[in-house]
């Protein structure tokens, strides 16, 4: 099967240009630019005129929660799939705080099971650093998973991991990238004791930034920072949510272009740290309460602008779908974490329409530094012999998102009620339109995500 994909606007690599892609099965046939008069373009089974839309990579997230295993009610693998073909999303990384928890071999297998049954899109999984699971570390395939996730903060069951000789073991073992979630559990305790005793048992969510404070984030980043240097282990410091903790990354390429040397120390903000601030609260309540907690105007600025530096080198979503009910309360009561992957691309280039980062910049820490960072095989960019993971859009069509766009099990979005100015027309995945002007192809199943180290 060949698909011709013609008058197109593509972005990718940090061009942008008029131009045709040839896709033949699932791999990435052939690029032709407009100005290049030479070359003839491929004949085709399917032609499809995209003229007045944008052609990127499909976007890898690098941070989801799918809940499967164990906590279907809020969501799975079929229906994150669904939401994340919608959004132009071609390929995510899920974590491993589910129910049993992917700590060790036997449970990571069986999620890696239930993805080629169910995901409509390409897939991979972290695997969960624990206390006592140091030594599984080694027997890790680096060509076939993505990473070690370390929760050195509040975490779900035995996940936490804060105990300096344990992290030392951990950073030094790995043979993976190690993604680490990091906030201070002490200074969590004492604040959580402190507001609870000045607001009672379960003070108001705007007090959630008070508890999971800068001082929280700051402590433990700057430890992770400290013991990758010490061990040369690779670190990915996840959703970073403070000006302060700007400081420990450095700005600049992810990748050295005279040395082909990459970064060693890596940091990824997520949507909801990009788009909301702490006066929201009192607009979203919960729907925004998320660990770690959304910050000030400030912080949300300075992470703005690490966007275009190269401090923070990627964007991900921290996909975490709860039922409304779950997000019942406050602080201490209302589960974190929202529903984001849907929208994660028409939020980035809403953000690209203020003049906050260019389009090509938006490719970059979606598509191509995911690739890049993990060693993701074959995907990421478009480039003749890539797999075929495109999205195509619509700029220009303004829509507003309402209950009936969601296609998370959750049902909702702090995103309700936004009028995005960008639409998702068709997603690719592997060659073939997982996602077709508002239809999903539920015969489609993604591939298990490759990696070169």
């Amino acid at each position: 099967m060949r698909t011709r994909i013609e008058n197109a606007v593509i972005v990718n690599e940090g061009t942008r240009f008029a131009g045709t892609v040839t896709i033949e099965d699932d791999k990435i046939m052939s690029i032709v630019p407009d100005t290049d008069m030479m070359h003839a373009r491929p004949s085709a089974d399917k032609v499809i005129d995209a003229r007045g839309l944008v052609l990127m990579p499909g976007v890898i997230d690098d941070h989801v929660h799918f809940r499967e295993p164990g906590l279907t009610q809020k969501a799975d693998i079929a229906t994150e799939s669904r939401a994340a073909a919608a959004g132009g999303v071609t390929s995510y990384m899920d974590m491993p705080n589910v129910v049993p928890q992917t700590t060790d071999l036997d449970a990571l297998d069986a999620k890696f099971r239930l993805a080629e049954k169910k995901s409509l899109v390409n897939y991979s999984f972290f695997f969960g650093a624990t206390h006592t699971n140091t030594d599984l570390l080694e027997r890790l395939d680096p060509q076939q998973i993505c990473g070690v996730k370390l929760f050195m903060g509040s975490s779900t069951g035995n996940m936490l991991v804060d105990n300096e000789n344990s992290l030392k073991a951990i950073f030094s073992r790995s043979p993976l990238l190690i993604m680490t979630h990091c906030e201070d559990s002490a200074v969590i305790t004492a604040n959580t004791k402190a507001m609870c005793e000045r607001f009672g048992e379960d003070p108001d969510v705007t007090h959630h930034p008070d508890i999971r404070s800068e001082e929280v984030c700051f402590r433990s980043t700057e430890l992770a920072v400290r013991l990758a240097r010490e061990t040369n282990a690779r670190l990915h410091v996840a959703h970073v949510t403070t000006a302060r903790e700007l400081s420990l990354f450095q700005p600049g390429p992810l990748t050295d272009e005279a040395t082909g040397r990459m970064k060693n120390i890596t940091a990824e903000a997520c949507l909801a740290h990009l788009i909301f601030t702490d006066a929201d609260y009192a607009r979203l309540g919960t729907r925004i309460k998320c660990n770690p907690a959304v910050k000030t105007m400030a912080d949300r600025e300075a992470l703005r602008q690490a966007l275009t530096d190269g401090r923070i080198d990627v964007v991900g979503t921290d996909h975490a779908p709860h039922l409304l009910s779950d997000k019942e309360g406050g602080c201490i009561k209302a589960a974190s974490g929202m529903p984001m992957i849907q929208f994660s691309l028409v939020s980035m280039l809403a953000l690209a329409d203020k003049g906050v980062l260019g389009i090509e910049r938006v490719a970059d820490l979606m598509c191509h530094a995911p690739a890049r960072l993990f060693g993701i095989q074959g995907r990421g960019f478009i480039r003749e012999g890539a797999q075929a993971d495109l999205v195509l859009l619509r700029p220009s069509a303004p829509w507003t998102l309402h209950k009936e766009n969601i296609l998370s099990r959750c049902g909702w979005s702090p995103l309700e009620g936004t009028t995005f100015n960008w639409t998702v027309e068709q997603t690719y995945c592997n060659g073939y339109p997982v996602y077709d002007h508002g239809r999903i192809n539920e015969d489609i199943r993604g591939q298990r995500l490759t990696f070169s180290r």
